[in-house]
């Protein structure tokens, strides 16, 4: 009979880390990841901005896009449930409180950096300096237009 414990006792194992696998994430964990987010697309967004305008590195270049458009299309408005108004993460939460209320503005927001975000990878393929500048401008007006919206000044 001792032979039956063992899987008995790996099963409970198994049923408990499920549970805890399933937990909700705290809202300080929430806030701290949604800022690492938007700091990597930030530092991304720099970098392109640095290339273009000095010494362009088509690879760097073509590698921050990458990193961009991935976050962008990560599902990022899952990082903002409700719970998340106000705290801190890394630093208090620059959201403002609006963000929470008009779901249907977030995410034509969303879509469009995504967009914006998809079409800078494209093309910063091309090399072309100007189509990536322009690109990059396009980028930054959908990162813009969420701040303008939903973001409390730092």
């Amino acid at each position: 009979m001792p032979f039956l414990l063992v899987p008995i006792v790996a099963l409970a194992a198994l049923a408990s880390s499920v549970a805890v696998a399933q937990q909700a994430p705290k809202p300080e964990n929430l806030i701290k990841w949604r800022q690492s987010a938007y700091q990597v697309i930030a530092w991304n967004t720099g970098r392109i901005k640095a290339s273009v305008d000095g010494n362009y590195d088509k690879d760097d270049v073509i590698k921050a896009a990458n990193t961009i458009a991935a976050l962008a299309n990560t599902g990022l408005g899952s990082l903002f449930p409700a719970g998340t108004e106000t705290g801190k993460g890394w630093h208090d939460t620059t959201a403002k409180p609006e963000l929470f209320k008009d779901g249907a503005k977030v995410g034509e927001l969303n879509a469009n950096f995504a967009k914006e975000a998809n079409e800078l990878a494209k093309v910063a393929l091309t090399g072309d300096v100007g189509a990536i500048k322009e690109q990059h401008g396009k980028l930054t007006k959908a990162c813009k237009a969420c701040h303008d919206n939903f973001r409390n000044a730092s």
